[in-house]
């Protein structure tokens, strides 16, 4: 039997990014509480995505894994998790019709409420406080009550997030995730919109699909609900140490507060508490990748978290910015499929594409995102490999906060609707023109392979 990390044996480790509490009695009691509560998830639920995510390796599967740069309690609303689960939803609608594979459906959803900070302060005026690290530590409020680090608020997370996958787990199964309402979002939003005639044609073509298998008698439950997993990084350990269980089943440990988890481009130091935390338990890993990774650094991750090569176990999410991502990413590739290893690569075109606007808005442009998605592409096929997934911040809303797109949102426009709390994301127009974007690569891609999903030899009659 597998033993869950003591609180000792995890302070003792390296850590970084991670939050400073004034009362270590107050954090012990929360943690307390924490390691009785149930499971968020439960570990077959783990195991179903991690075969998934091995087709998503073998290149049987795209992974599209989407949702906030950083949740908030605020918005663990009805209207905010229906908007952006149908975002998702509608964008997985095309790319599964361009790519002819299944889409595996991830949210960065129940469990992203910390980011990491490159500074630890924030100063405004005379006044220097503890920098906002998510809902998860404190508070946005510029004050000093709110900026403290609080370990009350990691039960907070936890209720938070088991309301939003009860939430979700009602809407995808209970008729909200249907393929032909989920479709006509994309319809209109090709029918409202300035976009490529290449767009129109594609949605008309899934409206004669979905024509042909409703005339065909097809019922198959798969038309009206979906699987959706739950996924975040792995930010904060004492949360995801207390949150580690023993499987009854197979008795080993899963990190039973979200379906996948990802360790941060800040804090993946083979020697780490990151690293050490999330090789014990089975869940699916990921691993973000930026531009100053070499190949030796990525397989020596992956001898670390998978030693035992189990298939779907690791997602390396590359983000190293388009600017960079023609020049870095074919070495790593290389270096890691040469060593015979078969991961799912993932293109996270966000956080490498960050800048701040002339109005001090911290931005991103839809054409720098969609060019590190080209050229993800672009490298994948000059090599052959799979382009397994893409890695997106979003929301349902028609927010402000990245520049471009369909409707050429500039840095003016950033003042009308900037809500998020850290990074900028893609609102519903953008999130959808992407999802266009990637089908065409999906399908001209297809020309170039046999599909494995699609393969089939007709019997002699």
């Amino acid at each position: 039997m597998s033993s869950i990390m003591s609180r000792e044996e995890l302070r003792a480790l390296p850590l970084v990014q991670q939050p400073t509490y004034s009362d270590p009695e107050s954090l012990d009691r929360t943690i307390t509480a924490l390691e009785s509560l149930p499971p968020l998830v439960f570990a077959g639920e783990c195991d179903d995505l991690r075969l998934k995510m091995a087709d998503v390796a073998e290149g049987k599967a795209f992974l599209l894994q989407g949702g906030d740069c950083a949740e908030t309690f605020a918005a663990v609303t009805a209207g905010d998790i229906k908007g952006k689960l149908l975002v998702q939803l509608s964008m997985a609608v095309v790319m599964t019709y361009a790519a002819q594979v299944p889409v595996v459906k991830v949210g960065r959803i129940a469990g992203q409420y910390a980011k990491p900070r490159s500074k630890d302060t924030e100063t405004r005026g005379d006044v220097t406080l503890p920098a906002y690290r998510g809902d998860a530590i404190n508070g946005f409020e510029f004050t000093e009550e709110s900026r403290a680090h609080d370990p009350g608020r990691l039960l907070q997370v936890y209720n938070s997030s088991a309301a939003t996958l009860n939430l979700v787990r009602a809407f995808v199964k209970g008729g909200f995730a249907d393929l032909r309402g989920v479709h006509s979002w994309n319809a209109q939003f090709v029918r409202d919109s300035a976009v490529e005639a290449a767009y129109e044609e594609l949605a008309s073509e899934i409206d004669h699909a979905l024509a042909f298998m409703v005339a065909c008698g097809v019922q198959d439950d798969s038309l009206s609900t979906v699987d959706f997993y739950a996924s975040h990084e792995a930010l904060l350990l004492e949360y995801e140490r207390a949150l580690t269980r023993v499987d009854s089943r197979s008795e080993q440990l899963y990190g039973c507060s979200g379906h996948m988890l990802w360790i941060g481009e800040r804090t993946r130091q083979l020697d780490g508490a990151h690293v050490e935390l999330l090789r014990r338990v089975q869940n699916p890993l990921g691993v973000k990748l930026g531009p100053t990774t070499t190949p030796e650094q990525a397989l020596a991750l992956a001898d670390r978290l998978d030693p035992d090569r189990v298939p779907g176990r690791l997602t390396f999410i590359t983000r190293m910015g388009a600017r960079k991502v023609r020049d870095v990413l074919p070495g790593i590739i290389e270096g890691v499929e040469a060593s015979g290893r078969k991961v799912a690569w993932v293109c996270d075109p966000m956080h490498g594409n960050t800048f701040e606007a002339a109005n001090g808005y911290k931005t991103r442009s839809f054409a720098d995102v969609v060019d590190e998605v080209h050229g993800f592409f672009d490298v994948h096929e000059q090599l052959g490999t799979w382009p397994g997934g893409l890695h997106v911040e979003l929301t349902g809303d028609d927010v402000t906060e990245c520049v471009g797109g369909v409707h050429n949102l500039g840095e003016a426009d950033l003042s009308s609707r900037y809500e998020t709390v850290c990074d900028p994301r893609l609102n519903r127009n953008q999130s959808l023109e992407l999802a266009f974007t990637v089908a065409q690569r999906l399908r001209s891609g297809r020309l170039n392979r046999v599909n494995p999903v699609q393969e089939f030899k007709a019997k002699d009659l």
